[in-house]
């Protein structure tokens, strides 16, 4: 299972960098299977904390990948969940089509 990098701050926040689970992430099934491997460190978020997913290194990001994976913490964790290093033009048109199908905006940074 990948590692999850938690740092803390003010607040607590936990990164998450995607390139622990692939830099091409573009299957539906392991964008499920890196879900479910992540929620045993989701259970103790507070309030408070912030879930930063971090792009740093990932080449390729799929809808459907994304849809496995950022959909279902942007419906648990909402404003909680930001996005970074965006940047990626794979990354950029993901996020466009997952915010156009599910008809919410993720956060970035």
């Amino acid at each position: 299972m990948p590692c999850v990098h938690h740092l803390l701050t003010s607040r607590e926040l936990m990164t998450i960098e995607l390139k622990k689970f692939g830099t091409t992430l573009i299957s539906r099934q392991t964008g499920r299977e890196s879900f479910l491997a992540l929620q045993p460190s989701l259970k103790n978020i507070g309030k408070t904390d912030t879930i930063e997913i971090d792009f740093n290194g990932v080449l390729t990001f799929s809808p459907s990948w994304g849809d496995e994976f950022l959909t279902p913490l942007l419906e648990s964790y909402g404003e909680k969940l930001v996005l970074k290093n965006t940047q990626n033009l794979s990354v950029q048109a993901t996020i466009e089509i997952l915010e156009k199908s599910i008809r919410k905006k993720f956060r970035k940074i």
